[in-house]
């Protein structure tokens, strides 16, 4: 595909001390304001990336989130940037509205030296007034997330004709969200003049594909991390059964000193599960998720940001581009399915050099993730012990000591030390029998040391234990939803239903279609999948069985080549096996979607063996 003479690896340790960002060729205002903001020394992808593209190659980028993606095309294009052209000159896709905001304050803090430059980002859950009134004044480089970018592009109200720059951010994300067909539109829709940068942390084999038929003699920047996971960050796990994952959480948060924390789930719904349980509990936390409107968005970040929140329940989308240096604590409530989604969630606290701690609640039969994922980062995680009763009330003393030294050094402990004084003299009560009456007062309803019977009891798993135990549906009391009417599971442990969709082999529809459209949107990820099956005139597929509302919602207004797939609860026999071990279409064991076919089945590795 191109010279391997221009092909660079890089290991991302440090970048050449005798590199400085005065030395690449960036224009005199880029680099006043790199230096206002202390930046004087590019990292490896940095150093690399931005003189190619100050020469007009395009380049194909492969390296982890936190290697200093953003400046490597930021710096050349604003060095490039022509403020008298008032139609946009630059367009960079990103997966999440966060990550297209993320980017957006980028831009703005390098090109805070070149005069006029405007610079706006474009996603759903914004209103189109915002968005209409800047492109009619003029902008000169646009942030957004596909699906709103396409909207922009049919109502002709995005005039790319005059493109210069086009960056495809976290490619790999964006094509597994489903945005693969949007991307490929708007590649083909503008300039084939246009330099193109591409960068992603994995490259599959769309990416490949996408960079043959895009990207013309590409340079290749491949960094490789040393480690994929920081140093700084602290990394545990917790075996426990499913329902009692709440549970085992609520008894962490009382010995963990943490100052804000992030706590992922798999699903949008389980966000506003636990959160709620959560506040049930006394704890402040709140629930973020694709449904929820992009003002309380940014009301809740904002609240995490001052300290009027400490716990954030998110899906890994939501939180995707978040940066908020007071999380110190990342709980995996729910293991992710693949290595990569780890990276990037616990790379959300041990930000800005400061330590960070992650913490996995692993079930007996997600043991082959836990392997998985430590072979990839090749950093073992920490078995921790549930924190016991004693525990809990040990931190609480300590908490407590803190709290009184605190008070002793404050200014009002004379004015107290007389009415303490007035109380034992009027009454004949030792001093130290008035501070346990405080005490007793300041603890309200809630006593501050607990016993056994006042802690739910939580059965951790041993990491020896044969797999069993840890179903969502056994015993939970009342935590998570009961059985379904399929016992089948997805590849992120969720329950499965099979729904009908309206198309079918004659409307010439395949798997990838079908996944991509509903994971684009209902906010599904690949591991909410199941299997699927296409038959002639409307297809089967399994989802997890408790769809939210709205994700049903918007799911039933889909289309797919155009018709409306009428999603509804399949009320036959389902999807049947094509052999007596293996359902038609079946995953390897803890995958979701893995690929497609034109022969109508889930994987495409074989055809029913039954008619239709």
């Amino acid at each position: 595909m191109n010279d391997p003479a221009s092909a660079v690896e890089n290991d991302v340790v440090a970048a050449p001390e005798s590199i400085k960002f005065a030395d690449l060729g960036l224009d005199e205002r880029v680099l006043k304001a790199l230096k206002d903001v202390g930046y004087e020394t590019p990292s490896p992808i940095q150093a690399q990336t931005i003189p190619p593209l100050l020469d007009g190659r395009n380049v194909l980028g492969m390296a982890q989130t936190g290697t200093g993606k953003t400046a490597a095309f930021a710096l050349p294009i604003l060095s490039q940037l022509d403020v008298s052209q008032k139609t946009p000159q630059a367009l960079v896709l990103a997966p999440t509205r966060e990550l297209a905001l993320q980017v957006c304050e980028a831009f703005e803090k390098y090109a805070s030296g070149i005069k006029g430059v405007h610079v706006l980002p474009v996603y759903g859950g914004q209103a189109y007034g915002v968005q209409l009134s800047a492109l009619r004044r003029g902008v000169h480089i646009v942030v957004g997330t596909p699906g709103r970018i396409m909207d922009h592009l049919e109502k002709g109200t995005l005039d790319l004709s005059e493109l210069r720059f086009l960056v495809l951010d976290e490619a790999d994300e964006m094509l597994n969200m489903g945005f693969a067909e949007d991307v490929e539109t708007i590649l083909a829709d503008t300039p084939d003049t246009k330099q193109v940068a591409l960068f992603s942390a994995t490259m599959p084999s769309q990416i490949r594909r996408l960079t043959k038929k895009y990207l013309n003699d590409p340079v290749e920047i491949t960094v490789k991390n040393k480690t994929a996971t920081a140093t700084n960050i602290t990394q545990r796990y917790l075996m426990v059964s499913f329902p009692q994952k709440v549970d085992a959480l609520t008894r962490i948060f009382e010995v963990e000193n943490f100052e804000a924390m992030i706590v992922f789930v798999r699903t949008k719904q389980a966000t506003e599960e636990v959160a709620e349980k959560l506040r049930a509990r006394g704890f402040s936390a709140a629930a973020i998720n694709g449904d929820v409107a992009q003002a309380q968005r940014e009301r809740t970040v904002n609240q995490l940001k001052s300290g009027k929140l400490d716990i954030l329940v998110a899906t890994d989308v939501a939180a995707r581009g978040l940066d908020v240096e007071r999380i110190s604590h990342v709980v995996n409530f729910d293991i992710p399915t693949d290595a990569e989604s780890y990276v990037h969630r616990i790379g959300r606290t041990g930000r800005a050099g400061r330590s960070g701690d992650s913490i996995s609640f692993v079930t007996p039969r997600e043991r082959g993730l836990l392997k998985s994922i430590e072979k990839h980062t090749r950093q073992p995680m920490t078995l921790m012990n549930l924190p016991s009763v004693d525990d809990i009330n040990a931190t609480r003393l300590a908490r407590f000591d803190d709290a009184i030294t605190a008070a002793l050094a404050g200014p009002q402990v004379e004015t107290y030390r007389d009415v303490i004084a007035h109380y034992v003299k009027n009454n004949d009560v030792p001093e130290a029998d008035v501070a346990a009456a405080l005490a007793v007062v300041l603890q309200g309803e809630t006593p501050l040391l607990l016993s056994e019977r006042d802690m739910p009891r939580v059965n951790t798993v041993s990491a020896d234990r044969p797999d069993r135990g840890d179903r969502p549906d056994r015993g939970a009391r009342g935590e998570f939803s009961s059985r379904p009417e399929r016992e089948s599971r997805g590849g992120s442990g969720v329950p499965l239903a099979t729904y009908r969709i309206n198309v079918g082999k004659r409307h010439k529809v395949e798997p990838r279609q079908i996944v991509g459209a509903l994971a684009n949107e209902g906010g599904l990820r690949r591991s909410d999948f199941g299997k699927i099956q296409i038959r002639p005139d409307f297809s089967l597929v399994e989802l997890p069985a408790e769809l939210s509302s709205e994700t049903f919602r918007l799911l039933e207004q889909t289309r797919i080549s155009g018709k409306l797939i009428e999603l509804a609860k399949d009320k036959g026999p389902g999807i049947r096996s094509a052999a007596p071990n293996r359902g038609y279409g079946d995953r390897p064991s803890g995958g979701g979607y893995k690929g497609s076919s034109d022969r109508g089945g889930y994987q495409g590795d074989r055809k029913p063996r039954h008619k239709d």
